[in-house]
């Protein structure tokens, strides 16, 4: 029988899991929701809060989605990825990152964020510790929590180039933690480690076997400044490292959900098990376009990094047109995260900038540009600007921005 709440008197909020009430909702998700509501009134605004390339994906890959569609990839999957799909992948560790992988190693997901979140599952229990840099992705804070982890955040700042040292991870380890979990080239700074750093940081997990390292390298191929390096590379804490990545951001697939990891053997096989009960296997058609990705011509990838240099020079050189806003020089991925601590405190007559949300409110009411505050990414008084869009839209948002700043007093 089908109970009627209002008669009742139960307040339907009540019978929200307390996982979900903590949960917090991701900022950048939010933020373009408001600027399609604003859209959807008429009003142009310019969309510099997301991350997801602007390029439509290479023809190649559309023409081996199609052909999966013609031949009848139209069945479940198998939970880990098609056999082929974890080769590829084998395959491209093999060559472009020198690391030496077996297929049972492999577990492909629906996007890199499935992947992070399966190894969380996977090894977090309720009050475990998760090491994670700030500035950080924002989601990677909410997961460990709804794995009912603590997220046990190091802070660093523009002074640093956002980079955390061996000495801060050393000094947060302790007998609960699991997991390092990091990005680089980083969301949202752009920054990126180097191999001399990460081999700083291979030495501290090597006196620490409890601690996995979980390494978000979504954004390697958007790299300005060389080869690619993975902490992966060194053997003394080989067993001890989970690689993430996908083909969402260099490959312009973010809506085709392919994110895979490359694990130890008895993660993979847990990781297997729990994506088995949630979501089985990732689309069959999306699974044949990301194979052709991996294993097509690599040309288009880094003609998307030189347009994605080109921007990133360009919205630097707009930037130092503002006094008090300050900015490094990201050395990869798309986003400037930029120092506003300036303007807090300041108001235009009507409206108090308190915290970097409220700029970044203040900014898409009154510019109609749409930015994510650095509170989202666990550093308060930075905005996030993605500069995965045009030319025309960076020169048109940062003027706009411009004229609004002026306001401020």
């Amino acid at each position: 029988m089908l109970v009627d709440t209002e008669t009742v008197n139960v307040n339907p909020m009540d019978l929200i899991a307390d996982r979900v009430k903590a949960l917090s909702e991701s900022q950048t998700l939010a933020m373009t929701q408001k600027s399609r509501e604003l859209k959807a009134q008429g009003i142009d605004v310019i969309n510099l809060s997301i991350g997801e390339p602007d390029f439509t994906v290479p023809k190649h890959i559309k023409e081996a989605a199609k052909k999966a569609i013609d031949e009848n990839y139209s069945y479940y999957t198998p939970v880990a990825g098609y056999e082929e799909l974890r080769l590829a992948i084998v395959e491209k560790f093999k060559r472009d990152n020198e690391l030496i992988f077996k297929p049972e190693q492999i577990v492909v997901s629906n996007g890199a964020k499935h992947s992070i979140m399966n190894v969380i599952l996977t090894l977090v229990n309720h009050q475990d510790e998760v090491i994670i840099p700030a500035p950080y992705w924002l989601s990677y804070y909410e997961m460990i929590r709804l794995a009912r982890g603590i997220p046990v955040v190091i802070p660093s700042s523009i002074e640093t180039n956002f980079k955390v040292t061996p000495e801060q991870i050393e000094a947060a380890i302790t007998p609960r933690t699991k997991i390092f979990l990091y990005s680089s080239p980083s969301n949202p700074t752009g920054s990126l480690y180097t191999k001399e750093e990460l081999r700083a940081f291979a030495d501290v997990f090597s006196r620490h076997k409890h601690v996995m390292v979980v390494s978000d390298e979504i954004y390697e191929h958007i790299n300005f400044v060389g080869k690619h390096e993975s902490i992966a590379q060194f053997e003394e804490i080989k067993d001890q490292v989970v690689v993430i990545n996908g083909v969402s951001k260099g490959y312009a697939m973010p809506g085709y959900r392919i994110g895979y990891m490359a694990a130890p053997t008895w993660i993979a096989k847990a990781a297997i098990k729990i994506q088995g009960q949630m979501t089985s296997g990732a689309s069959s058609i999306a699974q044949m376009a990301a194979l052709a990705a991996l294993r097509g011509d690599k040309r288009t990838i880094y003609e998307m990094r030189d347009v994605f240099l080109h921007r990133r020079n360009l919205i630097l050189s707009l930037l130092k047109d503002i006094p008090e806003m300050r900015t490094n020089v990201p050395d990869g991925a798309f986003y400037i995260f930029a120092d506003v601590h300036p303007y807090l405190g300041k108001t235009d007559g009507k409206t108090v900038i308190n915290t970097d949300e409220d700029l970044c409110m203040y900014l898409l009411n009154d510019s109609h540009v749409a930015l994510v505050g650095g509170t989202a990414f666990g550093a308060p008084g930075y905005i996030r600007f993605s500069y995965a869009t045009s030319d025309e839209n960076i020169i048109k948002a940062i003027q706009r921005i411009k004229v609004s700043l002026r306001k401020l007093y």
